[in-house]
């Protein structure tokens, strides 16, 4: 229960939902497209740019099932598709049952080594890469421009269902750490489409809503791709930034488990990159430049950083959320959504953070200048967990949306 628990404060930017451009805007990458589909998993694509792009199969089902079928029922059919090879509901709609079949199927490029040197690495670096979900990826979708409005105007950015929110999407980040992520018994498969049909009910309720640009269609392949890389890449920059030791073939290993989840979250496998070299390249192109401060994404971090508010451990206090945030995101993305720095804990994480990790992952014993730091981050990290065990013995479901967020 350890890594789900925890990706609950990241589960807002965790694959969130994503608008196509800033409202009204000029596109926030001026640049022509120019990644090399030879740089992805098939070594080979057409090259269009992604910003034009959207997800037709599911777009065209979903709307049909928004617009003319039961929605509640579908749902309540759905609730007990969990595992990969449960067989589809019988009562679904027949486009919904032939779109799911052929979603599902595993690509002829799947490396079950690959997955089990994933599960390897994600168990040695289980609680650091908690973190990262939460601080990193999670609270970067709040400086994500597209992603951030697109999140506020959904339903699920009112604060009365931000919670829940917040449990649906952090459902992929824990099931894509399973042992059996992708296999038969497995749940990331399920988890992945059922995504996939949310962005597709958004991008068809999103321009009906009278808060949203006029011909602006939300979730593009770029922005999917975008929230791909605050995800994975940003992951693994940050552990090879802080010195983590990662074995080359566990490296690899995690790469594919996000490239296959990619895969099924409908981005297309052009856009997939085949290495982190790859991955670094293309985030420089789609991510580092959109980037930027907006009024929406500054109150989902608010939102995120008051998750603590009913908690009575001052050590998850708002503080030490928004001290990590700032040290995780660094100062510049931390002041766009006006994260100050903390006097005690930004200072602590700063000197010891790094000796931590060290000691965590074998380098180091423990230094007498940083024992009582370690054991505050030590204890900080479980009662994280502990901070939503109670909530995650409901079982979590995602659902296709009905609205738009009500003001």
């Amino acid at each position: 229960m350890n890594r789900r628990n925890a990706l609950r404060a990241g589960g807002a930017g965790a694959l969130a939902v994503a608008g196509s451009m800033a409202f009204g805007a000029k596109p926030a990458r001026a640049q022509p497209w120019s990644w090399s589909p030879a740089g992805s998993v098939p070594v080979t694509g057409a090259g269009a740019d992604p910003r034009h792009l959207w997800d037709p199969e599911a777009d065209a089902v979903i709307a049909d099932v928004i617009e003319h079928h039961d929605v509640a029922a579908i749902n309540r059919a759905l609730r007990g598709w969990v595992r990969n090879d449960q067989p589809i509901p019988a009562s679904l709609p027949s486009n919904l049952k032939d779109f799911i079949h052929e979603a599902r199927k595993l690509p002829s490029w799947t490396d079950k080594g690959k997955l089990a040197d994933s599960f390897t690495f994600v168990k040695k670096q289980d609680t650091i890469i908690s973190v990262l979900y939460a601080f990193a990826a999670g609270m970067m979708a709040t400086v994500i421009p597209n992603e951030a409005r697109s999140v506020y105007y959904s339903k699920g950015g009112h604060p009365v269902y931000f919670k829940d929110r917040i449990a649906k999407t952090a459902k992929l980040g824990y099931d894509i750490g399973t042992i059996n992520a992708y296999d038969p018994d497995g749940q990331m498969i399920v988890t992945c489409i059922k995504t996939r049909m949310i962005h597709a009910g958004v991008r068809h309720l999103l321009p009906q809503s009278p808060h949203w640009p006029d011909n602006v269609v939300p979730i593009s392949q770029e922005d999917l791709l975008v929230t791909w890389h605050s995800l994975p890449t940003t992951i693994m920059q940050n552990l090879v930034k802080w010195g983590i030791p990662i074995p080359r073939n566990e490296s690899q290993g995690y790469l594919h488990s996000w490239q296959l989840c990619g895969h099924f979250l409908g981005i297309r496998d052009e856009y997939l990159p085949q290495s982190w070299a790859e991955a670094n390249s293309q985030a420089k192109q789609v991510l580092d430049p959109v980037l930027a401060p907006t009024p929406e994404g500054t109150v989902l971090a608010e939102q995120l950083l008051e998750l603590g508010h009913d908690l009575d451990l001052s050590l998850l206090s708002k503080p030490i959320l928004g001290a990590f945030t700032r040290y995780i995101l660094g100062p510049k993305l931390a002041d766009w959504i006006q994260v100050p720095r903390e006097p005690v804990w930004s200072p602590l994480l700063e000197t010891a953070w790094p000796p931590f990790l060290q000691i965590r992952s074998g380098i180091l014993g423990v230094a007498p200048i940083t024992e009582n730091a370690y054991w505050l981050f030590d204890e900080f990290l479980r009662q994280f967990v502990l901070w939503y065990a109670a909530e995650l013995r409901m079982p979590i479901s995602i659902e296709i949306p009905t609205a738009n967020r009500r003001f």
